[in-house]
């Protein structure tokens, strides 16, 4: 994978879906993202895991994609659980108030 490239994978997990983010999910990744995210959008029923353990960087684009997600969820009786966040990713997180939005585990 390029340094600069991002990758999301999505499977289905028990009652929900587990989508892995790996690498920089910075602008241009982001107007990608928006399209590989609508089978999320399509099952915000359920809960929604975002797997960040190789997410390197989020800019404010990557965030909005999160707010989404969240919005989508919180419409449609699911859930959003963003799990693994590195330390940098954390502190992004608790500047922009993202840390009280989500629930964030580390498993």
């Amino acid at each position: 994978m390029e340094k600069n490239s991002m990758k999301i994978t999505i499977t289905e997990q028990n009652d929900g879906m587990v989508a892995t983010i790996e690498g920089r999910l910075d602008t241009p990744a982001a107007i990608k993202a928006q399209q590989e995210i609508i089978p999320l959008l399509e099952n915000a029923d359920k809960t929604i895991t975002l797997n960040c353990k190789n997410l390197d960087y989020i800019s404010s684009s990557g965030l909005r994609l999160f707010l989404t997600l969240r919005k989508e969820a919180a419409s449609k009786g699911g859930k959003v659980i963003i799990s693994n966040i590195n330390d940098e990713i954390k502190k992004v997180f608790m500047m922009t108030g993202f840390f009280n939005l989500f629930e964030i585990t580390n498993s």
